[in-house]
């Protein structure tokens, strides 16, 4: 087996697998299993500033990593998209060998 093999089977088996990290989340009306990863999120915060825009106004981000088969095609950027009956733009949206990273924002008061 390559390690790009491997590496296939890891995400697969592994990171998203429901008895390891994943979730069952509503993504886009259906559910699938995901990981949404708010530690690697507070390192991208980090070029915010303090994550406020206005008086009361904050943005809420999501990173979702969610199986390409499970999903459909990638999101585009600016497209909206619903996680748990909440609705959020995509920011970012890359397709890590079959696994999507998802970026998504919303503004929260």
């Amino acid at each position: 087996m390559t390690f790009k093999e491997q590496i296939a089977l890891d995400n697969k088996r592994v990171f998203l697998n429901l008895l390891e990290f994943a979730d069952i989340h509503l993504i886009g009306g259906k559910k699938m299993p995901c990981v949404i990863d708010n530690n690697e999120l507070i390192e991208r915060e980090k070029r915010y500033q303090n994550g406020v825009y206005g008086d009361g106004v904050y943005v809420k981000q999501l990173l979702v990593y969610v199986k390409a088969e499970d999903f459909g095609a990638l999101p585009a950027i600016g497209r909206s998209l619903t996680v748990d009956k909440k609705s959020y733009l995509v920011t970012d949206a890359i397709d890590e060998d079959g696994i999507y990273s998802i970026t998504l924002e919303a503004n929260r008061t």
